[in-house]
């Protein structure tokens, strides 16, 4: 399986590749070695904390590049006025809450619920790509758990680079 990013997903995960190549790796191996000289490893906190956090910056250079070797390069399309696509803030009502939210819709790469950055791939983001304003959109998150939401505005967005990609 794959992720559909688009080139700035890409270039970002070689951007931070890089910063974890060439100044933090040397920075951990460093704190190992230093943690090391403290003698005894089997009671010695700070090597334990090193090694966790070269191993964790390991990890995520792993994934990254992962990431980066299986991805399906997208473009962002434009579709048209008053239709959610990629990267547009979508204003819906919640026919199950009875309010309204407001989501933007991304790659999986940047999403982000506590800022309102919903993936293309979750299942409200798949509901709602390609509806039009005033569009019932069914959410089906499982077979027990579905809901409408009704689109009430789309305001046209584009890729932004100053979006951040997600941690782990």
């Amino acid at each position: 399986m794959y992720d559909e990013l688009t080139e700035i997903d890409i270039q970002k995960m070689r951007e931070e590749i890089d910063h974890r190549v060439r100044v933090l790796r040397p920075k951990l191996i460093e704190d190992v070695q230093a943690a090391r000289a403290f003698g005894d490893l089997s009671e010695n906190y700070e090597y334990k904390v090193a090694k966790q956090e070269k191993n964790r910056n390991e990890s995520r250079i792993r994934y990254l590049e992962r990431m980066i070797r299986t991805a399906k390069v997208i473009a962002p399309q434009s579709r048209g006025e008053g239709v959610v696509g990629l990267f547009d803030q979508v204003t819906v009502y919640n026919e199950k809450l009875g309010r309204e939210m407001t989501f933007r819709i991304v790659t999986t790469l940047r999403q982000d619920t506590g800022k309102g950055l919903i993936s293309k791939e979750s299942p409200v983001g798949r509901a709602l790509l390609g509806k039009k304003v005033g569009d019932r959109a069914l959410v089906r998150v499982s077979d027990d758990l579905q809901y409408y939401m009704e689109i009430r505005a789309v305001e046209k967005g584009k890729d932004d680079p100053a979006m951040a990609i997600s941690s782990y």
